[in-house]
């Protein structure tokens, strides 16, 4: 394929020689992801560390995050942000950086994601832990102000208009998850509730055909105050939720 313009820019400010150059275009011109071959990812004020085995942060998660950022300022003290399905630690770095007061934890499960995580939140003082977020921070019960994700949500339905870098590259539990895209989402809304103080908020990301699907789910679990908001191309990308009425 031929790269766009700005992906050829991007490749020739950053290459180191010549020689890296052509082989940097070769490859994305095979179909390789265009962040693993610079080892870098632009999200809001932070440049990240990605490679093989970590999901690719991407401008839509941007708008969720500074949507979550707003309401820790709105909130006094050290309020308690606990990051789900975190990946690169994207979100969670942003908001450690942004809302330095607050007390931010994070969680992932391959650890092949959890290696670049490590490597984004190194002194940040996120506490990132392993696992599988369905059963993570039982020691948070109850306890936490906000709850946000990214989690995979792309049906297997849509498969075919997924790009194919993403198909072929960045790892598939990270980007599909079921038939109708909602499985790890269903399993989402109650953890969040397990975790969140009454009144607390919940935030994540899904897919643009998911917003009255998402807020029926929220409803069914005992959440409020329940919106979806558009992403910068206009589709609804994110939807937040007060635990509790």
């Amino acid at each position: 394929m031929a790269l766009p313009a700005h992906e050829l820019r991007l490749l020739r400010e950053l290459a180191q020689s010549p020689e890296q150059l052509a082989e940097w275009t070769r490859r994305r011109e095979a179909g390789e992801t265009l962040q693993y071959l610079t080892g870098e990812a632009y999200f809001r004020y932070e440049t990240l560390l990605v490679g093989p085995g970590v999901f690719v942060p991407r401008p839509e998660t941007e708008v969720l995050a500074g949507w979550v950022i707003e309401r820790i300022g709105e909130k006094p003290g050290s309020p308690v942000v606990v990051d789900l399905c975190t990946g690169s630690g994207a979100i969670a770095r942003s908001i450690s950086k942004e809302c330095p007061t607050s007390e931010v934890h994070a969680v992932e499960l391959s650890a092949d994601a959890l290696t670049w995580a490590r490597k984004n939140l190194e002194g940040t003082g996120v506490d990132l832990r392993s696992g599988d977020f369905k059963d993570s921070f039982s020691d948070l019960n109850g306890l936490v102000d906000i709850v946000v994700s990214n989690p995979p949500y792309v049906p297997h339905s849509r498969r075919e208009e997924v790009a194919n870098d993403v198909k072929e590259n960045e790892p598939q539990m990270a980007v599909f998850s079921g038939d109708d895209g909602l499985d790890a989402i269903r399993d989402l809304i109650p953890t969040a509730a397990r975790l969140l103080k009454p009144g607390g908020w919940l935030a994540f990301e899904h897919d643009d055909s998911q917003g009255a699907t998402v807020r029926a789910l929220l409803a069914e679990h005992g959440y409020s105050s329940i919106e979806t908001h558009r992403d910068l191309t206009g589709r609804e990308r994110f939807t937040c939720a007060k635990w509790g009425w």
